[in-house]
């Protein structure tokens, strides 16, 4: 790819035929990204169980969009007219969070000067989302597990029972089998939470969203920020798809604002990369990657060759798979074969 190429900022709001993007007609996704398969497999779950009221518990490293799951899951549900509370299980200090979750009654303890609806309570009705509850202490565990049996609770102090109609969603960053293995949480509380799996992907993991997430992201901050930003070169682009990612979709939002804000208008460059992105790119996108002491798969780094070759020959013809094919001298239906295996889609 050349440096000139250019992906603009309004590729995402492309409809892909049968891929869910930020403009899918469901209202319930929007703002969340992904074409890729992994990410299509999910939606189509979402679609699936929303209205079923079973017990949801979502997992995925930090940043990969937990909330934003469970809040399309609300809101494709019966229950979308009601209620959607959250509350971070692991942002409150222990002593605080049981009365956060079911409120208390005045005087139930020092500071306690007047009654207090919690969580729970305040979400019947609707969906009540626990995000990282593997961070929740045994005590608390054994309460949650007892409004999921009995859909009923005392507030702290209290001794009046309440009985709520929620739905509940569970996510944690936390691997929660393990977690039993080792004592720190309870067995029975994960199988009744354990209901209805859903496991996010990491930003890693679905690489090919990348440019969807940057185009997305410029057209809403340029929108938020008053800012001009109206492209990202290739060569730009190329550094974020080799960034590992370890805060995952969070981490590239931030970078995003950053990058848009700085920049305030016109195209992002390779220049305005942090340091640590900008040596990612090789002086020769078509190098051989350097063979290190621990070996390569050669399979992998030749797959990335091919597929950097095949984007190359699209941009070059303006996405004419005949010119293309020519190009390369393949047969047109094994380009279209190797398009789709690579999941190239055209953001220009």
């Amino acid at each position: 790819m050349q440096d000139s190429t250019m992906i603009k900022n309004e590729c995402t709001n492309k409809v892909v035929e049968g891929s869910v993007s930020v403009m899918h007609e469901n209202e319930a996704f929007t703002g969340i990204v992904g074409d890729s398969p992994k990410m299509q497999k999910i939606f189509r779950l979402v679609e699936r169980i929303a209205d079923s009221d079973s017990t949801i518990l979502i997992n995925g490293e930090t940043g990969t969009g937990k909330g934003m799951i469970a809040h399309a899951i609300h809101k494709q549900s019966y229950r979308k007219e009601q209620p959607f509370i959250s509350i971070n299980c692991g942002a409150i200090p222990e002593n605080l969070l049981e009365s956060e979750l079911f409120g208390h009654i005045k005087g139930a303890f020092t500071g306690a000067t007047a009654n207090k609806v919690g969580k729970f309570e305040a979400a019947n009705g609707g969906t009540i989302f626990l995000d990282e509850i593997g961070d929740m202490s045994h005590d608390l565990q054994v309460k949650i597990l007892k409004v999921l049996e009995e859909r009923k609770f005392e507030p702290v102090g209290g001794c009046r029972t309440i009985n709520v109609d929620v739905r509940i969603i569970a996510a944690t960053h936390r691997d929660l089998e393990e977690e039993v293995q080792k004592g720190n949480f309870r067995e029975d509380l994960f199988y009744r939470l354990y209901v209805i799996p859903i496991k996010l992907p990491a930003l890693r993991e679905r690489m090919s969203d990348i440019p969807h997430f940057v185009s997305h992201f410029i057209s809403q901050l340029n929108r938020e920020k008053k800012t001009e930003v109206t492209q990202i070169t290739a060569q730009a682009l190329d550094a974020l798809m080799r960034h590992s990612w370890p805060g995952n979709v969070r981490e590239l939002a931030n970078l995003m604002e950053r990058l848009v804000v700085i920049k305030g208008q016109g195209s992002l460059g390779i220049d305005d990369l942090p340091p640590k992105m900008r040596a990612q790119i090789p002086t020769n996108s078509f190098a051989a990657p350097e063979i290190s002491g621990d070996g390569i798969c050669l399979n992998t780094a030749v797959s990335e060759f091919e597929k950097r070759l095949i984007y190359q020959s699209l941009e070059k013809t303006q996405w004419v798979k005949n010119k293309a094919a020519k190009l390369l001298h393949v047969k047109r239906t094994t380009l279209v074969e190797k398009i789709k295996r690579y999941e190239l889609q055209k953001c220009a």
